[in-house]
């Protein structure tokens, strides 16, 4: 589903003549299964964000390749990348990422938007994913009038409303307290047992590390354990 091969990264920071080169990711390689929950570890500048934006094509790798169902993602453009995306691909992030201008019902929808679905197959949609999350009655309900938990499972509502076979997420429980916490990993279980979605989380809560079926540290900006859970 997902395999990365002989991945490494750099930032260059200054200007011409001047420039520092900081390593990021060094050659690192690992395959998602279909089906799998995979967590990735590591503490803070281990690489861990920086990874997941190279999976989502928000940057490009320097060195390696980045395959998803079978396609090279690596190679491609970024006006294919966005294509592959919005047909392949779900995110839920930390901070949500909501659109706090729009509703519950509109960010939902916004995705089958940008795919050209027709308004009444996308009101039909929308309503069924939110009620599958439980926020059907919070529909017309801003951002700003929603708990934490509420946004997040708008959050997860928006990258489930195109049928994505992966979703990507990062740090998906930071921004919540652990009762919800709780709740949302039992639901991603529930998603990943019921919809056999495959998803790749980074984080660094032993909770969320927990529900994967493996678990592959990052040190350094290099794999240095693969774990398989019980």
């Amino acid at each position: 589903m997902i395999t990365i091969k002989n991945l490494s990264h750099e930032f260059v920071i200054g200007k011409k003549g001047r420039q520092t080169i900081i390593p990021v990711l060094k050659n690192i390689s690992f395959t998602v299964n279909e089906g799998e929950i995979v967590t990735i570890v590591g503490r803070s500048g281990s690489g861990k964000s920086t990874l997941l934006n190279l999976i989502s094509g928000f940057i490009r790798p320097k060195e390696g390749e980045i395959w998803m169902n079978g396609v090279k993602v690596s190679d491609l453009n970024e006006a294919k990348f966005a294509d592959f995306r919005i047909h392949h691909l779900g995110f839920i992030f930390q901070s949500f990422q909501l659109i706090p201008s729009m509703t519950a019902f509109q960010n939902v929808e916004l995705p089958l938007l940008l795919k050209g679905v027709s308004e009444r197959n996308r009101r039909q949609q929308t309503e069924e994913m939110l009620e599958r999350v439980g926020l059907l009655d919070y529909q017309d309900h801003y951002p700003g009038e929603l708990s934490g938990g509420q946004q997040q499972r708008v959050s997860i509502a928006r990258a489930l409303i195109v049928n994505p076979p992966i979703i990507l997420a990062d740090e998906p429980t930071g921004s919540l307290d652990s009762e919800t916490e709780a709740e949302l990993l039992e639901f991603i279980k529930d998603l990943n047992r019921d919809l056999g979605i495959t998803f790749l989380i980074i984080t660094h809560d032993e909770k969320v590390a927990e529900i994967g079926n493996r678990t592959i540290e990052l040190r350094d900006g290099q794999v240095v354990e693969g774990i398989v859970l019980a």
